[in-house]
């Protein structure tokens, strides 16, 4: 087995793959060319951010079984490319949280205490301390946006500093996060009250700018803002313009839209109350010992005996229960990423029910894809296959499993009921043929729809023309509409409309979608793609 790592590791990943046996070869800072050139001599392929693998190169791994990511992050990799061809692509989620959570507090203490502004005056041969009053941070409000994994890390640092700490987050029932102390409350609530925000929320189109202008108005004006988490969850001209008018006194980013960035690019760079650092946030030793540990175990453990850890794209279960109830893995994540999707609230429970020819299986791993596609939404590629179940029981979400062996309509189907603090939903859905996966329950809605890739998801009245008017409108725009299906409910009179969409539909398109006549509404979703 040969392994190439192309991007900086600590010396404890290599080490560890030779000790296991395996050939490694360490050539950094390859340009793509040369990558897709050496490429087919290797089994496994060990990254970081820099490298780019993208569909060309894997379309030339010819020999590749793994590609491993030492850290969370993939959006540097073509994962449904990688999945096509049959390659694991595995990530080490849990390596840096801790480095992440303090980096987020430094910052904030920095802020508070003028720090690098002092620095800089200093250097520059100056005495200015009546220019450099700080704050303490004791007895003050920290508002978190995200208080999963690394934002609960944060609540509890910062609860150590005798510091109120509140929390938005819609994902997270309100009793457990209570039961850290911690008080859930809405978005613009946490603008109102708090006098530091601290961002740690994965980019998701949910939460892309989702800290915008609307949400600094209600910002105190002697507000603090962080965001260790993601470039984009903020808008840069938004916290631009209320740190230029006084909205807010400082702000702190360790990452931007666009990296690497520039003053030319990012004008938040010349704000005198703004500090910042180049996405330092897992950048400690300890944290890329960790990862570069994890990644380099779990790559061994599947080169050499099969085994599969943090997956993001294959379940960690045999050739044989994959050979029985592949498509039903597939499927059950397609639902889960529906259901959150179209979610309210915090999710409480979760009921899977399997029908017809699946009662006789081990359905464990469809469980666990569906959970998997649940959390993908919200958490991006901090779940896998192996920590899906792990992050529902943290979250305190009650799972129940339930089998028979009746079934109405299909030879097999898989009904999910999901509860939340806001409602419910149900979906069914199975299998045709031998692999292909289709909706057929929207809650009370029957249809027949491939629930993958860019979707749209129209509620309308049952009139005629709407179905006409929605295609124009969407052909009017460049939108190819590559499948379309109809669900109706009889009672009330309304339908609902699932289109796979090509490409993804933009927000300016789904406003005009939304004020058509007799659409109620609608909304754009996101599933994984159907390989």
């Amino acid at each position: 087995m040969k392994v190439l790592i192309s991007d900086n590791l600590a010396p404890i990943g290599e080490k560890i793959l030779r000790e296991a046996g395996i050939e490694v070869d360490v050539k950094t800072g390859l340009p793509p060319e040369e990558l897709k050139a050496i490429i087919p001599a290797y089994d496994g392929l060990v990254i970081r951010s820099a490298t780019k693998v993208r569909e060309d190169i894997i379309e030339a791994a010819t020999g590749l079984k793994v590609i491993g990511r030492a850290g969370i992050g993939l959006d540097n990799v073509d994962i449904p490319a990688a999945s096509q061809k049959g390659i694991v692509v595995m990530n080490a989620p849990d390596g840096n949280a801790t480095t992440a959570a303090e980096h987020a507090i430094a910052m904030m203490m920095s802020l508070a205490r003028n720090i690098p502004q002092a620095t800089a005056s200093m250097k520059a041969g100056k005495w200015e301390k009546k220019s450099f009053m700080g704050r303490e941070v004791s007895g003050k409000t920290l508002g978190i946006v995200g208080v999963g994994r690394i934002g609960s890390i944060v609540a509890n640092r910062a609860q150590g500093l005798h510091m109120k700490v509140i929390a938005f987050d819609p994902h997270m029932p309100a009793d457990l996060v209570e039961r850290i102390g911690v008080e859930l409350v809405d978005l613009a609530e946490l603008a109102r009250r708090a006098d530091f925000i601290s961002v740690h929320t994965p980019l998701t189109k949910e939460t892309h700018h989702l800290l915008s202008r609307e949400f600094f108005a209600n910002t105190k004006n002697d507000a603090m803002f962080v965001d260790c988490a993601r470039g984009g969850v903020v808008d840069e001209e938004a916290l631009y313009e209320a740190l230029d008018t006084g909205k807010i006194a400082g702000a702190a980013l360790d990452v931007f839209e666009k990296e690497p960035t520039s003053l030319e690019e990012t004008p938040l760079l010349g704000q005198p109350h703004f500090i910042c650092t180049p996405h330092l946030g897992a950048s400690t030793s300890e944290a890329q010992e960790n990862v570069a540990s994890a990644i380099a175990e779990q790559m061994a453990d599947y080169l050499l005996k099969g085994v599969v850890r943090n997956a993001v794209n294959v379940p960690s279960v045999s050739d044989e229960v994959l050979a029985s109830i592949g498509p039903y893995i597939r499927l059950g994540e397609m639902l889960g990423s529906l259901h959150m999707q179209i979610a309210k609230g915090g999710v409480e429970e979760v009921n899977l029910e399997f029908n017809g020819d699946l009662a006789d299986q081990d359905v464990g791993p469809v469980t666990v894809a569906f959970l998997k596609g649940l959390f993908t939404p919200i958490l991006q590629d901090a779940v896998n296959f192996v920590n899906a179940p792990l992050i529902a029981e943290e979250r305190g979400i009650r799972i129940v499993e339930s089998k028979s062996r009746q079934t109405a309509d299909f030879t097999n189907l898989l009904r999910v009921t999901v509860k939340t603090t806001d409602g419910e939903n149900m979906l069914a859905g199975t299998v045709f043929g031998k692999k292909e996966p289709r909706l057929v329950r929207l809650n009370s809605f029957r249809l027949e729809a491939l629930p993958a890739g860019p979707m749209l998801l129209v509620y309308n009245r049952d009139v005629p023309g709407v179905i006409g008017l929605l295609g124009t409108t969407l052909g009017a725009a460049g939108v190819n509409i590559a499948s379309m299906t109809v669900g109706r409910e009889e009672e009330s009179s309304q339908n609902v409309i699932l289109l796979n969409t090509t490409p993804r539909i933009s927000k300016d398109l789904l406003i005009k979608v939304r004020e058509l006549s007799s659409i109620d509404d609608a909304m754009v979703l996101e599933l994984p793609p159907y390989c």
